[in-house]
């Protein structure tokens, strides 16, 4: 416990995988959100439109791939790569299991908004597999969903010959990780693979499935995509991100609409990540892991922009972080064919006893790190 602490502004945690900070204790999501009133964003702009020139976009059936899911940002991000750059994208979503209503709601507004939709739904049995893998081995409870999410749209760039695919932020530079990728436009399979695998691609697949099982859960090899001249790119490297900005946007462009305020959710706010329960459950994990929970992320992004104090933030984080999605219960359970014994056993497995320790019955930490 002596060696964990926050970063002096925002709440970030120094167990936060690849996170960096600075000699003023300054996390290096803070470092970012300074630097960015510097940055050249019409020379980055003009990268860009550089790489669409180029590849001649705006005249392709389709000149990008946008990943979505209905939600602000990704739908400001499709609203900007057609109405700002002129390029007609397709969407794509991959759905998820165990959906939320809203979620479902918000994806049909998006496409009623004026856009090419392709749900892509993988085979259920496969995505449950490799999801229950992902629960049980590596306390990644959305395994499955991630890895289409970030290898098959790849692949289907490179077999419809789309350059060009727009994610949304580059989670590691926004909120905290690393940093090196700052300055690059596009990332690499073996970045996504790291990152946002959290390097369990191949310890998940290897000798449990077949090549055509995964066909919708396998990455294209660098050549393919190098031959195809496919980039994956994120919009935050093009313009600041903002995702409150983006919020206020979809619900006016796109209806966008919240989860039930009747509903715990784990956080103070209700205007994101409304897809699937699953997702409660993963940033339950990673309160278990690393000490904390999605109330100091969003209290971060809200500190960082300034329209919070830390103070504020603390007192947030102190009702929300440890929140265990108990509600959701029997659906995991149903879900992932165990049972509710088993479920809890898997967040004993994986609850730091460094950091936590249990009071009736619930993982808190042992004492408070501000």
């Amino acid at each position: 416990m002596s060696n964990v602490y926050r970063c002096r502004r925002c709440l970030n945690m120094s167990t936060r995988p690849r996170i960096e900070f600075d000699d003023n204790g300054y996390c290096n999501a803070c470092q970012w959100a300074a630097e960015k009133e510097h940055i050249d964003w019409e020379e980055r702009q003009a990268q860009l439109h550089t790489f669409i020139r180029k590849h001649g976009l705006k005249s392709r059936e389709y000149g990008c791939i946008v990943p979505v899911s209905g939600g602000k940002d990704s739908s400001y991000v499709a609203h900007m790569i057609k109405h700002k750059l002129g390029i007609h994208p397709l969407c794509i979503t991959v759905n998820p299991p165990l959906s939320f209503t809203v979620g479902r709601t918000n994806l049909e507004n998006f496409s009623n908004a004026g856009y090419d939709l392709l749900e892509v739904v993988p085979n259920p049995e496969i995505m449950r597999r490799i999801n229950k893998i992902g629960l049980l081995e590596s306390g990644l409870p959305l395994l499955g969903w991630q890895l289409a999410v970030q290898a098959y749209i790849p692949k289907l760039a490179v077999k419809l010959n789309i350059p060009m695919i727009m994610y949304g932020e580059d989670g590691e530079v926004e909120y905290g990780g690393r940093s090196n990728s700052k300055d690059i436009m596009s990332y690499t399979v073996s970045y996504s693979k790291e990152v946002y695998l959290a390097g369990a691609y191949t310890k998940v697949l290897a000798g449990k499935f077949n090549e055509r099982d995964l066909a919708m859960f396998s990455y294209p090899s660098d050549e393919q995509i190098a031959a195809n001249n496919v980039a994956m790119m994120h919009w935050s490297f093009f313009e600041p991100w903002d995702s409150y900005a983006h919020y206020t946007f979809a619900q006016e462009h796109f209806g966008l609409q919240e989860k039930d305020g009747a509903l715990e959710v784990g956080t103070y706010k209700r205007d994101s990540q409304n897809d699937t329960c699953l997702y409660d459950l993963h940033t339950y994990l990673m309160f278990l892991k690393f000490g904390f929970g999605r109330a100091t992320q969003d209290a971060g992004i809200d500190i960082r922009r300034s329209a919070m104090t830390r103070d504020e933030g603390i007192e947030l984080v102190k009702k929300h972080d440890d929140w265990r999605p108990d509600i959701y219960f029997a659906e995991y359970c149903a879900y992932y064919e165990i049972m509710e014994q088993e479920l809890v056993g898997v967040f004993d497995a994986y609850a730091n006893k460094e950091l936590l320790h249990k009071v009736n019955g619930r993982w808190v930490l042992r004492e408070e790190i501000f």
